[in-house]
């Protein structure tokens, strides 16, 4: 499968669900969300430790046209891209003790820039989070294989 074979449809209740047997298949549906994203998008990444947020992220990072390495900034907090059409803000909020620790990130500037925004572990910071921002719920299902992923996307919700 590759990225142009995504097709997301919303359902009535604003959700998408799309199943990757793969790696390269999650980078695939990052890449072709990248490639669609446009400012002041945020996209909020949720799921378990090593579920496959980071290789989504890689693949987004790759739509917006961002070819430099795209690691998780789990020890900075935020990490900025600017190669591509457009500025990629990258948040790993897993360490944030206390979400006034987000104040010291400079997070409403990227939220509310010209920018797109993903910020893995979102559900820690819930209360800050932007109304509209783009939910991406990535889940294992063991009994599907090791590779398989069931990735929730829905828009303008509180919860996946």
């Amino acid at each position: 499968m590759d990225r142009k074979d995504f097709l997301i449809k919303m359902n009535r209740e604003g959700r998408a669900v799309v199943e990757t047997e793969s790696r390269e298949e999650t980078f695939a549906l990052g890449q072709a969300l990248g490639e669609a994203g446009h400012a002041g998008q945020v996209y909020a990444l949720e799921g378990d430790l090593g579920v496959g947020k980071t290789v989504f992220t890689q693949g987004f990072a790759r739509g917006l046209g961002i070819t430099e390495p795209v690691n998780s900034p789990t020890f900075t907090i935020l990490q900025t891209y600017e190669g591509g059409r457009l500025e990629l803000c990258h948040f790993d909020v897993y360490r944030i003790a206390d979400i006034d620790e987000m104040e010291e990130t400079g997070y409403e500037d990227c939220f509310y820039g010209e920018g797109v925004c993903l910020v893995e572990w979102a559900d820690l910071i819930e209360d800050i989070l932007p109304d509209s921002c783009i939910r991406i719920r990535i889940e294992r299902e063991p009994e599907r294989g090791f590779d398989y992923r069931k990735i929730t996307i829905s828009g303008g919700t509180r919860k996946a």
